[in-house]
């Protein structure tokens, strides 16, 4: 679970305007942010399933914003991976 200041700090850095919480690269910066938490968790916990599930549905759900936001607009697809060093 990500912290408010986290969340803040993420969401300043990927957003499209003052008042954007909710664009596509602010969702996939903020799932990134928590698929990075849960791996250093899963690998400190090998057998916490029902955590590996909820990875694997984040990781899911990205793929599925990088998907959409590729086909919107590939210079701002671009522009998103090499920040999160996605790809």
């Amino acid at each position: 679970m990500l912290k408010k200041e986290e969340k803040t700090k993420i969401v300043s850095q990927h957003r499209q305007h003052e008042k954007d919480t909710g664009s596509t690269e602010v969702q996939i910066a903020l799932l990134t942010e928590q698929i990075n938490k849960l791996t250093d968790h899963l690998k400190k916990h090998p057998k916490d399933n029902a955590s590996r599930r909820g990875l694997l549905k984040m990781v899911s759900k990205r793929k599925k914003l990088l998907n959409f936001l590729e086909k919107e607009s590939a210079s701002r697809y671009e522009k998103l991976t090499r920040s999160l060093n996605l790809k």
